[in-house]
């Protein structure tokens, strides 16, 4: 029988709070910067990155 084990960190709410507002803008960001930018330059950009992790895409 598999026993696990989980732990787990209590954060104030503060930190939290900061946790919260960074990923909202993490987030906004992401979806608004692909939303508004050229589907070319997208393109672009994530043909790049292929390359960069050496997986050949041609």
């Amino acid at each position: 029988m598999a026993v696990t084990n989980a732990s787990g960190v209590s954060l104030s709410l503060n930190d939290r709070m900061i946790a919260g507002f960074l990923s909202l803008c993490i987030g906004a960001f992401l979806v608004f910067g692909a939303g508004l930018a050229n589907s070319a330059v997208l393109h672009d950009t994530a043909h790049d990155v292929r390359h960069s992790f050496g997986f050949p895409c041609h």
